[in-house]
């Protein structure tokens, strides 16, 4: 396994040489660890941490703060992995100059060594004057989930022909204004393999087919842990949340029955003598 970390650099160098790209979101120090000593590549501390551990029925309420708390967390567990921290609804949409102090915030308290953002066109001026002060950035096109408001909910995107087309525009206009990566969410497979094909840097799929250079997937969906609803395109390789409660009944009852903890030996005593 490879120990040396991994930098910005290397992704767009694997694929280069036709090596695939395994992404995983992160939250916690404990976690981060765990998904860096398996080997992952890159860890997303994502917006999606407002679903699976804040409770929140969409990432919209997400707000820097909590990014930047998990964030330091997750650089703190990470060795190797490059970990790239979202940046939360309205941090980098109203001006340049705010997305460079909200992103620089990332790397500089949260030990991030690169952001990703949503949108293609509309954010380009902001991609461009992020990467011109030194800070990488990733993009994320398709399924953007901070417009679920716009969108009507969590929809497939990118199905016709001029949406598709508008889509490589904006994937082109990312990678022309200095983005490092972009992430293609719940889009057609076909539409994934003819973007990854039009550009020079690495696209990072979820639910957009097998022909992306990497994928990403939420740790708890992965894993099984958050069991709200699993969307179509993930395949859990392990199912905690089970687990979690079946361990968790087992020490219930046996604190209840008296069983744990375990009566302490009694105390030797002196012999008389």
């Amino acid at each position: 396994m490879q120990h040396k970390p991994v930098r910005v650099p290397d992704l767009k160098a694997r694929k280069q040489r036709g090596e695939k790209i395994a992404m995983l979101t992160a939250y916690d120090a404990t976690m981060a660890r765990l998904l860096d000593r398996a080997g992952v590549d890159a860890l997303l501390v994502g917006d999606s941490v407002g679903m699976v551990v804040l409770g929140y029925e969409n990432t919209v309420r997400v707000t820097l703060d909590d990014i930047l708390h998990h964030t330091r967390a997750v650089s703190r567990g990470a060795e190797r992995a490059l970990v790239v921290a979202d940046m939360p609804f309205l941090t980098y949409q109203v001006s340049a100059a705010d997305a460079v102090r909200n992103a620089g915030r990332l790397l500089q308290e949260g030990g991030a060594a690169a952001v990703k953002l949503e949108g293609g066109r509309p954010v380009v001026d902001v991609v461009t004057r992020l990467v011109e002060v030194g800070i990488p950035v990733m993009g994320h096109l398709g399924l953007q989930p901070q417009s679920v408001h716009q969108v009507g909910g969590f929809l497939r995107q990118a199905t016709r022909r001029e949406d598709a087309d508008a889509l490589l525009a904006d994937a082109r206009a990312l990678e022309a204004a200095g983005a490092f990566a972009v992430v293609l969410e719940a889009v057609p497979s076909e539409v994934a393999r003819a973007v990854t094909a039009a550009l020079e840097i690495p696209t990072i799929g979820i639910g957009a087919g097998p022909d992306c250079d990497g994928q990403i997937l939420v740790s708890s969906d992965m894993l099984g842990l958050f069991d709200a609803f699993v969307p179509p395109f993930v395949r859990q390789y392990a199912h905690l949340a089970d687990t979690i409660v079946t361990a968790t009944e087992a020490y219930v009852e046996d604190v209840r029955a008296g069983r744990y903890p375990k009566p302490a030996a009694p105390a030797a005593t002196a012999r008389m003598t």
